[in-house]
């Protein structure tokens, strides 16, 4: 659903002109000295009964803070402005992507963020489906060990669905078996998903770290942050539909009892302290099911603040 009414870029002297909070955009390879870099996957290995319904999120993510100068406004969730002195980022833009030709969306993808840290940037990736983090996930080779702090309301774990594993129910399983993936955190979990009792068993058995949204509310976030290493290099996958339905209605497979916008907010911050962040992805925003941008502003907002984070550790040389 589009609101037609008054938005902040009319507020704030007309219509937008960069990239993601209005970053500086510039062409794949170019970081122009920055060391964060942002790109957009619309699409990596959909299933064929859904297609890619995803595809609209970077833009839609990019459309929620394009204020001009928001850069230089003051943020009360980061303690100051988006990004501090001395750190730039930038934004890549879109990888084309195929309805048909997977393996060719997930080579783009890997090449991408490969080229990404080549550069010695980090990525932020905005998806797309929840089969983007496997592509993301192997351009680390070499990189490790890795952490993964995995944010979702599904633990991600199905072998295959059909004949496909290299799905969005299946990524945390394929990270699994990436030899520089030391260990997986997985927060948020609740309700009903594709994960049998055997995947979840195989999931422990390899060595994940399970906090389900029931031990959350329950418990606090405060073990779960603690099960992240301090001064590992952790890769945040961030499913959107972690969050309540309240909070973000624009997924696929909303579950009642989700985070809500603080909550998140906290777990960032927390893994901020103990870890070093080396890459992120944002999936699962399905702008065809928002309620007037709500659901992009809340993912924007999620984003930029790892941004921030990130940004912070780069700033302070950790």
């Amino acid at each position: 659903m589009q609101d037609s009414s008054p938005q902040m870029n009319n507020l704030f002297g007309g219509a937008p002109g960069g990239g993601f909070f209005e970053l500086p955009t510039a062409s794949p390879g170019d970081t122009g000295g920055a060391s964060i870099v942002v790109v957009g996957a619309p699409a990596a290995t959909p299933y064929a009964s859904v297609g890619n319904y995803c595809a609209g999120a970077p833009a839609a993510v990019r459309a929620a803070f394009g204020w001009p100068g928001v850069l230089e406004h003051y943020d009360f969730d980061l303690g100051g402005r988006p990004l501090p002195d001395g750190v730039a980022a930038v934004d890549w833009g879109n990888l084309e992507y195929s309805d048909s030709d997977f393996a060719a969306n997930r080579e783009r993808i890997a090449a991408r963020v490969g080229e990404i840290l080549a550069a010695g940037a980090l990525p932020l990736v905005i998806g797309g489906d929840d089969s983007v983090p496997i592509p993301v996930l192997r351009a680390y080779q070499g990189r490790g060990p890795l952490t993964i702090l995995q944010l979702d309301a599904h633990i991600d774990w199905r072998d295959r669905v059909g004949d496909e594993t290299l799905g969005l129910s299946s990524n945390m399983r394929r990270a699994s078996e990436m030899g520089w993936v030391e260990r997986i955190v997985q927060v948020g979990a609740r309700g009903l998903g594709s994960a049998r009792p055997a995947d979840r068993q195989d999931a422990l058995d390899w060595g994940v770290k399970f906090f389900p949204m029931r031990d959350i509310v329950r418990d606090g976030l405060d073990a779960a942050i603690a099960a992240i290493p301090e001064g590992a290099d952790l890769y945040i996958a961030l499913d959107i539909d972690v969050m309540d339905p309240s909070v973000v209605p624009a997924v696929i497979g909303p579950a009642p009892g989700g985070f809500d916008y603080w909550q998140m907010v906290t777990i960032l911050e927390g893994a901020a302290r103990r870890a070093r962040i080396v890459g992120c992805n944002l999936v699962e925003l399905m702008p065809a099911n928002d309620i007037n941008g709500r659901g992009a502003l809340v993912a924007a907002r999620l984003l930029a603040t790892i941004m921030g984070l990130a940004a912070r550790q780069i700033a302070a040389g950790t």
